[in-house]
This record gives C-alpha cells, structure tokens and sequence, in this order.
C-alpha cells in the first residue's frame, strides 16, 4: 500500500454561516457543513470520491502541490 497523499485544504467561516471547504489541487472538491468537525469529514469524504471519479474516467491523479499552510496576520488598517 502507497502512502497516503496529503492534500491542503481551506476552510473558511463566516459568523452566522455554515463552514466551507475546498482542495486548491483538485478544483470542484468541496464541502460545508454546520460545525468544523463536521466540515472535515465530508472534505475527506469528497477528496476520496473526486479522486475516485478521476481514476475511474481515466485522469491522472494530481500530486499534491501544496504541502503547508498557514495564517498570516496584517495590519489592514
């Protein structure tokens, strides 16, 4: 068994919303959700059914081109 890929993924939240999800390698992979933990299941879940529909119709999976993240706070006033 190949080890894992380890994808990046962007959550976001607005006060008063839902929570987001996306994978900046694999465009159209997202998920929302009513809390974070929530969110993050279903963005697994999605990156492993995206990835799954891609090697059914044959593409190429990508390699992931992320490998870290972080927040960067500034002064925007």
């Amino acid at each position: 068994m190949s080890d894992p890929q380890r994808y990046v993924v962007v959550f976001e939240h607005t006060e008063g919303s839902s929570y987001g999800a996306w994978v900046p390698d694999l465009p159209g992979c997202i998920a929302a959700a009513d809390t974070r933990e929530e969110c993050e299941q279903l963005i697994r879940e999605a990156i492993e059914l995206h990835l799954a529909g891609m090697r059914e119709d044959g593409e190429p999976i990508p390699e992931p081109s992320s490998v870290d993240a972080t927040v960067v706070s500034v002064n925007a006033a």
